[in-house]
């Protein structure tokens, strides 16, 4: 038994490449997800943001009865201290230990560092951190801390990649593909008529150029993308567990899959991201024909004199039982009618389910807000438009490459646009920000029409948007719906009211 299970281990010594290649992009993901930190968590949850942390602490505090279990429930560092400057230094630090990390040295406690910073944004960051990517990377992260030795920060070090830490991103990866596969399948019907593509590309959060083609594509091609989906979501997902060559495969159709999505839209760094786990698919037999001769040479260098360590097998198998256990409710939710899509079963976020797009929208609503110089609203007011940095605004203006970065606010408003002010009230808190060309929210967007004074009044209106028909002039044409926020100024008594009621009123 003793000999089979060394045997098992040294099969880690077929993985230097992978785990070289695996750091390295969970360096670069780290790396986005910090500079995300440093530009936008002052002005979206600081001491005057649009939704303070100090004020969803104490919220949680409250519900949970006392500091010590909702410490529990909810861990972060932030329970010691809240403040824009602890913010500043927490982002900062997040992205200086993530560039190591990308320029090629890890090692446990370095992983673990960025594990808990990460760990701890999330944990304050409201609605502005509430997407599935976020649980995403803190399970990734986590389970990188066990690929590197605790100390020796080398790319190549003299301890031998651990097997069972690649089984277990192989687990991250199917459940993260089926359970995206599942919740199709149990949502919207135009999955199963295999027609969402044809909606998708336009009604997407943040669309990008290649949207717009992709959008007027034939509807037969459409249908053929839908199972095309089904077949890399539900099926391919279980070859990665099977021998070299189905697994190889497996890990290319998972990766170009993410590839093509990478391509299609702006989805944060949610797709990168994901290819992490694939990486587990692939041994250095496969790696090595596509990597620089540098680098395969120190991999096989490594592999000559590696060490085996009963400590570091001992770590990884109580790591394996651990995420099994774990793993029960995760399982019991993919297998159950009603699943939970993006979900933590435990505080630390360390074994999740995933899913995305269970629902498509049909038809792409925005919100547009708008602001004027004038003291008396007349049918002759002029106002001007506040352009975001990716959303769709300007019907002439051409979506924009942004992803893997995320412009935080410009999801949430696609969001808001289902929905009314009062499920999203920070809708009102940003309108009086923009009333007194608050720097901080203003640094959000991507211009400010009012760069002398601030304007007296501003107002949203709703609009529905479609792609422009390829050849024809601009990239949206756009329709008025309706007013979504009446026009607002700072004297408006009861907006005062409803701010001061949240303890917004700055």
């Amino acid at each position: 038994m003793n000999q089979e299970l060394e045997k098992f281990f040294a099969r880690g010594n077929d993985y230097w490449l992978a785990r070289f290649v695996i750091l390295r992009l969970l360096g670069f993901v780290y790396v986005i997800a910090f500079l995300v930190a440093v530009n936008q968590l002052v002005p979206l949850i600081g001491a005057t943001g649009l939704t303070p942390a100090h004020d969803f602490l104490s919220r949680v505090h409250s519900h949970y009865g006392s500091r010590h279990d909702a410490m529990l429930h909810m861990p972060s560092l932030f329970w010691f201290g809240v403040s824009d400057l602890g913010l500043r230094i927490v982002a900062w630090a997040g992205l200086a230990l993530s560039l190591i990390v990308l320029a090629g040295y890890a090692n446990s406690i370095l992983l673990a560092l960025l594990w808990i910073i990460y760990m701890s944004i999330v944990h304050i960051g409201n609605i502005w951190y509430g997407y599935g990517w976020e649980i995403q990377l803190l399970e990734t992260g986590f389970l990188s801390i066990f690929l590197c030795p605790l100390i020796d920060p080398r790319p190549f070090p003299k301890s031998r990649p651990p097997i069972l830490v690649f089984w277990l991103f192989r687990w991250l990866g199917f459940r993260i593909m089926v359970g995206a596969g599942l919740i199709k399948l149990r949502g919207d019907d135009c999955w199963r008529n295999l027609t969402c593509m044809y909606y998708h590309y336009e009604t997407q959060p943040i669309p990008n150029p290649i949207s717009r083609y992709f959008h007027f594509l034939p509807h037969w091609f459409h249908n053929l993308e839908v199972l095309w989906n089904h077949f890399v979501e539900l099926i391919v997902p279980w070859f990665s567990f099977g021998p070299r060559t189905a697994r190889h495969i497996a890990g290319l159709l998972l990766v170009l899959f993410q590839i093509i999505l990478i391509f299609s839209g702006n989805l944060s760094f949610l797709n990168y991201l994901t290819i992490i786990p694939f990486i587990a698919c692939f041994d250095d037999t496969l790696l090595r024909r596509v990597l620089p001769n540098s680098l395969v040479k120190r991999a096989e260098n490594a592999a000559n004199q590696s060490q085996p360590s009963r400590i570091r097998n001992g770590v990884t198998m109580a790591l394996a039982a651990l995420v099994v256990w774990l793993s029960i409710p995760t399982v019991m939710n993919l297998v159950g009618g009603r699943q939970l899509m993006n979900y933590s079963f435990d505080p630390l976020d360390l074994v999740n389910t995933y899913g995305a797009f269970g629902t498509v929208g049909r038809e792409r609503d925005e919100i547009i807000f708008e602001g004027t110089e004038d003291a008396v609203i007349t049918g002759e007011t002029k106002w001007k438009e506040y352009e975001f940095v990716a959303k769709p605004g300007d019907p002439n203006r051409r979506p924009p490459f942004i992803a893997p970065y995320q412009p935080r606010i410009d999801w949430q408003i696609w969001f808001a646009a289902m929905s009314t002010p009062a499920e999203y009230p920070w809708t009102l808190h940003f309108v009086w920000k923009l009333l007194h060309n608050d720097k901080n929210t203003l640094s959000l967007l991507a211009n400010n029409p009012f760069p002398d004074a601030p304007p007296k009044y501003v107002r949203a209106r709703l609009y529905r948007y479609q792609f422009t028909p390829l050849g024809e002039k601009g990239w949206w044409k756009r329709e008025l719906i309706g007013e979504w926020l009446p026009a607002l100024s700072a004297d408006n008594e009861q907006l005062r009211q409803l701010l001061a009621a949240k303890a917004w009123l700055d």
